[in-house]
């Protein structure tokens, strides 16, 4: 009984090392996720787009879509970490594009990137690239589509100034890709804008846009619905009216806070020094330059006697770049002066549809209220009528009761009775009537 349950157990034993297969030195990695990958399809421009497609989308991925800025694209599936690691911002910041403040505006400027949420525009915004959420949204398609275009038509410049930068010699080679994105005027031609405030400077032309052709067509719709109101006061046209006020309540409430978002800007200089991300970039890049070249000289003895002239030139550099970064605040002011007065421009056509709409419910209220003055002196014209038919009433029932008179035995007394109170009913309506008039509790 001993033997057979000792053999048993190592029978078992050697079945499960069988089944577990021998150990490895080291662990094996863990499989790839299964995704397949269609190949580049051609865009509505031309653009390539590769969609990335996967078996089963991951739990808190979405999709974006990825612009460089030289106008290529492609359709990337990403969760919350994996963006959250790419441009360097907070989370709570990610939370901004989510659909709980998808009615809020705001233009946030972080270390390495611009967060825009714009009415349906939900990007983030680098010095090199722009991730654009929900890409594939009606609204959005405008706002892809013409940053795919604006971005291809400055490429061909960017590529020119690449080729010339690379001619240089190794230590202006820096200095020269980081002024890329912000080549200098030729000429008195205008300076072309950063990468950063070229998108958003798309994105605040189609928000515009889009606001201003809302506005145009419920400016459409809200006259002759307003002045059918005037001419014809129904139950009808009223919830009509109520609808069209309803519909530019919410519109206003759009405008304004598109609008105060770029007053929230424009009132703080600092905010608006964060937001280019390309000088953040070009002074990173300056320092690296500097501090590697003053490691590799710093042996020699030659590099000590430099020592002056690398402090000389980064300050220079730095000078440079302050005055740099007030022309750049000056650039973006202008262009969020620009759309601000084109927002301030759309909000006055608003305030102005408003306005009509409360001249319209001033004249339908006076149209009531004199309609409600004709009531009123109808009711106090019949009851002067009243008044004095009552008299005549009076008189008949004194000479209805069964009590013995002497009038009672004329010949026709009743012709003369009947003619007589009529007359003086007559004449007391006229009379009562009259001095209403005189009152001006009646109109003439």
């Amino acid at each position: 009984m001993g033997e057979k349950s000792f053999f048993a157990f190592k029978r078992s034993r050697r079945q499960s090392k069988k089944k577990a297969g021998p150990s490895l030195p080291y662990p094996l990695p863990p499989p790839p996720p299964l995704r397949a990958t269609s190949p580049p399809q051609a865009g509505e421009n031309g653009g390539a787009v590769s969609v990335v497609k996967g078996k089963k989308k991951a739990g808190g991925s979405r999709l974006w879509m990825r612009f460089d800025r030289f106008g290529n694209s492609e359709l990337v599936e990403c969760d919350k970490n994996a963006i959250l690691k790419r441009v360097a911002i907070p989370a709570r910041d990610l939370r901004i594009l989510g659909p709980v403040f998808s009615n809020s505006s705001s233009i946030l400027a972080r270390e390495k990137a611009m967060v825009v949420n714009l009415e349906f525009i939900r990007a983030l915004v680098t010095a090199e690239e722009v991730l654009i959420l929900d890409p594939l949204k009606q609204e959005v398609l405008q706002f892809v589509d013409q940053l795919r275009l604006q971005l291809r038509l400055k490429a061909p410049l960017q590529i020119e100034e690449a080729g010339h930068a690379d001619g240089q010699d190794n230590g202006r080679r820096v200095a020269s890709d980081a002024h890329l994105p912000t080549p200098e005027a030729a000429d008195g031609e205008q300076p072309e804008l950063p990468f950063e405030f070229q998108v958003l400077e798309i994105a605040l032309e189609v928000v515009c846009s889009y606001l201003d052709s809302s506005v145009a067509e419920l400016e459409r719709d809200a006259y002759p619905i307003l002045d059918e109101l005037a001419r014809n006061v129904s139950t009808k046209n009223l919830e009509h009216v109520r609808s069209l006020k309803s519909n530019l309540t919410r519109l206003l409430a759009r405008v304004q806070k598109v609008r105060d978002e770029i007053e929230h800007l424009l009132d703080d200089n600092e905010d608006m020094a964060d937001l280019y991300l390309t000088r953040k970039w070009i002074q990173s890049q300056q320092s690296e330059v500097l501090l590697g070249s003053f490691a590799s000289n710093s042996i020699t003895l030659a590099a000590t006697a430099q020592v002056p002239l690398l402090g000389r030139s980064a300050s220079h550099a730095t000078g440079s770049s302050v005055e740099d970064a007030d022309d750049d605040i000056e650039d973006l002011e202008m262009l969020l002066e620009a759309y601000f007065m084109q927002l301030d421009g759309t909000r006055n056509k608003i305030l102005s549809v408003r306005e009509y709409i409360d001249d319209t419910e001033d004249y339908v209220n006076i149209q009531l209220d004199n309609q409600r003055n004709e009531l009123i002196q109808l009711q106090l014209t019949l009851t002067i009528a009243s008044f004095a038919v009552a008299v005549e009433t009076l008189i008949a029932s004194v000479f209805g009761m069964n009590i013995p008179c002497t009038l009672y035995d004329i010949e026709g007394i009743f012709g003369y009775v009947v003619g007589g109170s009529t007359a003086g009913s007559f004449l007391l309506f006229f009379m009562v009537l009259g001095y209403a008039r005189w009152k001006k509790l009646l109109g003439s």
